[in-house]
């Protein structure tokens, strides 16, 4: 059976250490150098971050995340040995790891290194489909002449070159198709190195959940249960017609999905379908400008990331969170598309003001901007019935300019100081 150490990089025929530096470290599996679609996730990438950065955190749980108020956005493995998980509240978090060290995120690092492990990626083969910072798909079909190894011995050169030049660990999945490398990736974190081959597809899939199905959530799970299917076994039982009219689309997808089959291709071009950003208030709040300086900074920070992506958008996104965790959602359509903060903010406040009375107090505030276009498709007429829009996006216009060449904080409006 074909080896790699994931050490040294030596194939050998299959064993339990490595002939050259007796690494216990070896993936081995029948189709190991016929496979080329991978996913690889780096392991509790922002808390890996924190602790490279600070050594003293190295065996203590570690929690990159908001204040008390707010959710985890990662947690390291000794964290997650006590119930944290990504997504959960902030105080639940504490409740079960009291002794964590919470950290607030440091994105431009993040991103500065995720950079990094991105061009990685490209000396290895330029079908990368980024998913987020710390995950992606890659395609190496066709590259094994050109590195003069099969695609499995550069996925482990890969994770090996991002331990040693960066300080950050990542583990792959290597399979036939996208949903089962996704699948591989996830089962022997972290630093691990998992197959799934086209011969033991059926035998792997058959007795797991469906809730392994990445983007089959709470309510979708309920919906499958409700009709009797818990796992892939369950969904081999019914006919494809049954499934598409009791499904619709997703139905066709689970069809496919249960025998192991994914036809989409690992896509460069993966579009960007939205752009937004929130918070999570300290203590709940229905007061008017404390809300309204934070509407005004998160459509500031929408339209900087549509800015510099060069994207606008036609449609606002207001997101609400009551004080009783119910989840209110408001959208807005413009007339034309815009990249404009002040245009953000007064589609936004006009949402806002819609139920605000009513609704609040909240404990959490987003802005969104969807539906989008070519930034040279925005801001393009004049609004007849605000004839002093024109004059605040040429202020908009000058004010971006001074902060590209001073900074961020060297000019600011007086309502993003409430």
């Amino acid at each position: 059976m074909p080896a790699l150490c994931r050490d040294c990089l030596t194939t050998f025929d299959a064993g339990r250490r490595c002939p050259a530096c007796a690494s216990r470290r070896v993936a081995a599996h029948p189709e190991l150098f016929s496979l080329s679609i991978a996913h690889m996730d780096c392991d509790a990438f922002y808390a890996s971050v924190e602790k490279r950065d600070n050594p003293d955190l190295a065996d203590k749980p570690v929690i990159i995340g908001g204040g008390q108020r707010g959710v985890v956005s990662t947690a390291c493995y000794v964290a997650r040995i006590r119930g944290v998980r990504s997504a959960m509240p902030m105080f639940q978090a504490l409740r079960l790891c009291p002794e964590a060290v919470v950290i607030r995120p440091r994105m431009e690092l993040y991103a500065a290194i995720s950079r990094d492990i991105r061009a990685m990626m490209e000396d290895l083969t330029p079908a990368i489909e980024p998913l987020s910072l710390d995950e992606a798909f890659l395609d190496l079909s066709g590259t094994a002449r050109l590195h003069g190894a099969p695609p499995a011995v550069m996925l482990a050169r890969l994770v090996r070159r991002m331990r040693d030049e960066l300080g950050i660990t990542g583990s792959i999945g290597l399979s036939h198709n996208k949903f089962l490398a996704k699948i591989a990736s996830d089962l022997d974190k972290p630093q691990g190195f998992s197959v799934i081959g086209q011969a033991d597809t059926d035998a792997f899939l058959r007795d797991k959940p469906v809730s392994l199905i990445w983007g089959v959530g709470a309510a979708a799970r309920a919906a499958l249960e409700q009709a009797g299917i818990h796992t892939f076994a369950d969904l081999l039982r019914w006919d494809r017609a049954d499934l598409h009219a009791r499904f619709g689309s997703m139905g066709e997808r689970l069809w496919s999905l249960a025998r192991g089959q994914d036809r989409r291709r690992v896509s460069p071009d993966h579009p960007v379908k939205s752009i937004s950003n929130e918070t999570t208030f300290a203590t709940d709040t229905a007061d008017g400008d404390v809300l309204d300086g934070h509407l005004w900074r998160l459509s500031e920070k929408v339209a900087d990331r549509a800015k510099a992506r060069d994207l606008a958008g036609r449609v606002v996104t207001l997101k609400l969170k009551t004080s009783d965790h119910r989840l209110l959602t408001r959208r807005h359509s413009l007339r034309e598309a815009t990249q404009m903060a002040d245009t953000v903010y007064r589609a936004a406040r006009a949402l806002l003001d819609r139920g605000r009375a009513t609704e609040g107090p909240f404990r959490l505030l987003g802005v969104g901007l969807s539906d989008l276009c070519p930034a040279d498709q925005a801001d393009r007429a004049a609004d007849l019935l605000d004839p002093s829009a024109t004059a605040r996006h040429a202020a908009e216009r000058a004010t971006d300019a001074i902060r590209g060449r001073f900074g961020a904080d060297a000019i600011r409006k007086g309502r993003a100081l409430r």
